[in-house]
């Protein structure tokens, strides 16, 4: 293997900083099942709102299939500008209370992982990171009118045993996110991964609640206040779209209600349980959770669902329309509804 050092080059200021030590580190990297855009909404906002500086920044050229994800140009009637090449960047920000954090961002590599899973430990391991923690989202058989839900994994028991309450055990396709926890925590490193859990029907559209559940999952876990607030007002006007384009579809209604249903059955009781265990509670093995999905998938019964909710004012001829974050008229929320409108999960206090 190459030197994974020569992959990145640091800005000596920041990087030699006694302030860059200690810190958590956040990771978010766009490219693998970002279903809802959960995590180029997280990154985005992170950086928009909170001020940083690079702490490193590392080399696409090396680590990028341009033919495979090509990178933006614009044309101006008659010239090109405004070039977007890939970047991956290590960052330094300040929460809500001032309090500093890491942040690794950009595209997931395509190329060279063992390499670059080499580079950021070794980079843990110089800034002394006490604690990594990314994020993903994956679309899931779950409504959009209950919390959205999540599932955390690595290696600190004592806070992934008071979120998840099941384990199940399935083959899945990896990301860069996964082979640096498996590196990290190989050389001895803190990591804990969330997977927010975003209703299938909206996973190919921007969700704005499931990027607050993802950065309220991230603040809890790393002890930090991420600005939310943005994200939640636009949450707001979608969900209002949303319950407002559902109410005029008894279709779209009843597919929604047995989201519910479902969702409520497994729910149900004091323990939260997994969508995918069995009736019995005894955990899938790998082949009949692969075999359920697979089937849940490919049945006439998601496929009914998912073109209808599409083909609606839902996602379809209408679009839902975001806004921007930045400049937009205070929402007023609808009759019969708290101000506070739809949020993420709340988080168990860490403390």
């Amino acid at each position: 293997m190459l030197d994974p050092r020569t992959l990145y080059n640091t800005d000596a200021d920041v990087f030699d900083d006694p302030g860059s030590r200690g810190l958590p580190l956040l990771v978010s990297l766009t490219g693998f099942m970002d279903a809802g855009q959960v995590v180029s909404q997280v990154s985005e906002e992170l950086l928009e709102v909170l001020e940083h500086e690079t702490v490193a920044e590392f080399d696409a050229d090396q680590l990028m299939d341009y033919r495979g994800r090509r990178p933006k140009i614009t044309f101006v009637e008659d010239h090109l500008t405004d070039y977007q090449p890939h970047r991956l960047e290590l960052h330094r920000l300040h929460d809500g209370l001032g309090e500093p954090f890491l942040l690794l961002t950009g595209a997931e590599p395509d190329l060279q992982w063992e390499r670059f899973a080499s580079a950021v430990v070794g980079l843990v391991e110089d800034l002394e990171v006490s604690l990594v923690s990314w994020v993903h989202a994956i679309p899931m058989p779950v409504p959009h009118t209950r919390p959205i839900g999540v599932t955390l994994h690595g290696n600190r028991s004592d806070i992934i045993d008071g979120m998840n309450a099941w384990r199940p055990t399935a083959e899945i396709q990896a990301s860069i996110g996964h082979v640096l926890e498996l590196r990290l925590i190989e050389a001895g490193h803190d990591v804990v991964g969330h997977v927010i859990h975003v209703p299938h029907y909206l996973s190919e559209a921007e969700y704005p609640p499931a990027a607050v559940a993802g950065l309220e999952y991230l603040g809890a876990t790393a002890r930090l206040v991420l600005p939310t607030d943005r994200l939640r007002e636009t949450g707001r006007d979608v969900e209002r779209q949303i319950a407002r384009q559902v109410g005029n579809s008894a279709e779209v209604q009843s597919v929604v209600a047995s989201l519910e249903k479902r969702y409520d059955e497994y729910a149900d009781g004091a323990a939260r349980r997994s969508l995918l265990v069995k009736e019995n509670s005894e955990l899938a093995s790998a082949d009949e959770l692969g075999a359920a999905v697979e089937a849940y998938l490919a049945s006439p019964q998601a496929e009914e669902e998912s073109t209808l909710l599409w083909d609606t004012e839902f996602l379809g001829t209408t679009p839902i329309d975001y806004g921007s974050r930045g400049d937009r008229e205070e929402p007023t929320a609808p009759e019969g509804h708290d101000d506070d409108g739809p949020s993420g999960p709340e988080p168990r206090s860490l403390a």
